[in-house]
């Protein structure tokens, strides 16, 4: 085989390869090549490319691992992925693209110590601690190494990704690279969303905390099997007939997540978040000829249903405590208006008890909705919570019934029976607000069976299934006259007579 020496170009690099091998260059790698190029040469160091699974992706950016080398052999290359079996995949095969690759040529050492699976050193003429390509699993020690170019290679998958913890553990993970790349060094990350809390989402996902995507500012490239008319993008490997029986096999969100890159949780979750309806409008109370009247927008509310979830609220074990509110329409719609999760604070439990705490959380919350009653589920820690919910609500003047609910249901079954009929139907419309807690994580990775945390499910669960009350509001201690009810129904009152019985 004729020695070229170095390659001018990615794509003739590429293009050489594959004719030796015989296989011919798709048109979509042809696109992976010149974005790769350019990006490099026009010194672009942050880069995410997803594409379709087995689209040859990681191939491609083994072939750029090669041809930086060969451009530059004093280069050290990462290769972080999920687990080390596949980071060493990816070593393997710039191993072979080197051996064999005419534009290599000289590269290989000739000590056998330089050349072994997990990382490897080309002939170079700097004298570097770390070598040349290196291959790391992403729960790897990479403390005290070095990297000119950090290659990120599947490092989400079901295994670093299926819970929240994962997904946190997977970010610590991934921010030590800061201390690996050298200034100017390049990020590459390849791979394919497993999660609707992706480390690949373009937006932030305001419901787990993020101000900004995990990767925001990385310059994205994302090929999806369909183009833009929905033709194939590889037809001789993926025509029509092989898509659909992959999206038969495979199912609808495994489809959209490897296949089309859409941020949806792989597994197909039982509950489907995206059927909520958001809306931003705030409660409107108003007086009107003695009659009261609570409204959302344009929508008048006649009935309202809150369900308090106790548990101790320690922030240190990730205890919460979850009080949710829901709302029906004259339409008979659900309006999941707020939901708080509450914790105490240690450092008050000698002057105000824990319990004492989330009861004056719980006495604010309903306050503030115009709540007429509050159902409270006193399996568990709830047996001695009533009285002295009721207690705090007195001491605060706040007219507000306090409902005692033991639940003998699994909560499994709880949950499907109060949101499959409704979600369904699209009658369950949330509070913008709502979307910031923990609820919608919640209910996207809720599954029966799962361990995956479920507090607010359970309380917003109870507020569908707990009969809507219409309970006329008491005065509160500082008011003089009775406030009507926004919930309509008749009030006692008692008339003066000048007559006797």
């Amino acid at each position: 085989m004729e020695e070229l020496g170095p390659p001018p170009d990615f794509a003739e690099f590429v293009a050489i390869w594959n004719k030796d091998q015989n296989l011919t260059t798709p048109r979509h790698h042809k696109n992976i090549s010149a974005w790769l190029e350019k990006s490099w040469n026009g010194k672009d160091r942050e880069l995410l490319l997803m594409a379709f699974r087995n689209s040859g992706k990681s191939t491609l950016v083994g072939l750029f691992c090669a041809w930086l080398l060969a451009r530059d052999p004093s280069l050290r290359i990462m290769v972080l992925a999920a687990d080390l079996s596949l980071a060493r995949k990816m070593t393997r095969n710039v191993k072979r693209i080197i051996e064999r690759h005419p534009m290599c040529a000289g590269l290989k050492p000739k000590s056998r110590d330089q050349w072994a699976s997990d990382q490897f050193t080309v002939n170079r003429d700097s004298e570097l601690r770390d070598p040349s390509m290196l291959a790391k699993g992403i729960i790897a020690n990479i403390t005290g190494s070095r990297a000119d170019v950090v290659i990120c290679d599947d490092v989400e998958v079901p295994n670093t990704s299926d819970t929240a913890q994962k997904r946190e553990d997977l970010r610590e993970r991934l921010d030590e690279i800061d201390y690996v790349l050298v200034p100017g060094g390049l990020q590459l990350y390849v791979g394919t969303p497993h999660t609707f809390y992706t480390i690949y989402a373009k937006v932030a996902r305001r419901d787990v905390g993020e101000d900004q995507p995990y990767l925001d500012g990385f310059k994205r490239l994302e090929i999806p099997i369909y183009d833009a008319q929905g033709r194939s993008r590889w037809p001789e490997r993926f025509p029509t007939k092989k898509i659909e029986a992959i999206r038969r096999r495979t199912g609808p969100n495994k489809f959209r997540s490897q296949m089309l890159l859409q941020a949806v949780d792989i597994a197909e979750g039982r509950l489907d978040a995206d059927l909520l309806i958001p809306y931003g409008d705030e409660l409107s109370y108003a007086e009107m000829n003695g009659e009261a009247v609570l409204s959302l927008g344009a929508q008048k509310l006649v009935s309202a249903s809150a369900w308090w979830d106790p548990s101790f609220g320690a922030p240190e074990r990730g205890d919460r405590s979850v009080i949710a509110c829901v709302y029906t329409s004259e339409d008979g719609r659900y309006w999941l208006h707020r939901i708080k999760y509450m914790t105490h604070d240690p450092s008050l439990v000698a002057e105000v008890s824990e319990a004492e705490q989330l009861c004056r959380m719980a006495v604010e919350f309903v306050n503030d909705l115009h709540l007429p009653s509050v159902t409270l589920e006193t399996n568990g820690i709830g047996k001695f919570l009533p009285s002295l919910l009721r207690r705090e609500l007195d001491s605060q003047g706040v007219a507000c019934a306090v409902l005692e609910k033991s639940s003998s249901v699994a909560k499994d079954r709880r949950i499907l029976e109060a949101f499959d009929a409704p979600l369904a139907a699209g009658r369950i419309h949330v509070h913008e607000r709502v979307k910031e807690t923990p609820f919608i994580t919640e209910m996207r990775e809720w599954r029966p069976g799962c361990k995956a945390p479920d507090d607010g499910l359970d309380a917003v669960a109870g507020c569908l299934l707990a009969e809507p009350v219409r309970l006329p509001r008491n005065p509160n201690a500082q008011q003089k006259t009775i406030r009507p009810s926004w919930a309509g129904g008749g009030r006692a009152f008692a008339a003066k007579t000048s007559f006797e019985l």
